[in-house]
């Protein structure tokens, strides 16, 4: 059973997502820090403000509306930054590895049609 747990682990499919969630944590921390330190205090200049303050009170609880807000906020920074910091770019270089379309040649049509005329060409020559 020890071995089998260890062949499972040392498999390249748990290697690679181990790394794969090590990194992406490690992204998270940089584009989450690109929205709270740079995108956001931006909104600042345009004149949106800080919403964690904003709270309703119903009874004895609080609905804290502002700190949803400033999450929904930050939500639609990050879904931009990575949309431009690395589908985009993503997207643009695979285009630039895609291959271009070969050069196809003529159709089964058209072969059969240049076929059928040399056929004809040398039938005429014949009689």
């Amino acid at each position: 059973m020890i071995k089998e747990f260890r062949d499972f682990l040392f498999r390249g499919n748990v290697i690679d997502l181990a790394v794969a969630v090590v990194l992406g944590a490690a992204f998270g921390a940089i584009v989450t820090s690109l929205v709270e330190d740079i995108l956001t205090p931006l909104l600042g200049l345009l004149g949106i403000p800080d919403f964690s303050t904003w709270v309703i009170t119903v009874g004895d609880a609080q609905m804290r509306i502002g700190v949803f807000l400033n999450t929904l906020i930050s939500f639609v920074l990050i879904a931009v930054a990575i949309f431009f910091v690395v589908v985009k770019p993503y997207q643009r270089i695979a285009a630039m590895r895609a291959k271009p379309d070969e050069v196809t040649g003529p159709t089964e049509v058209e072969l059969l049609t240049e076929i059928r005329n040399e056929l004809r060409q040398g039938a005429m020559r014949q009689a």
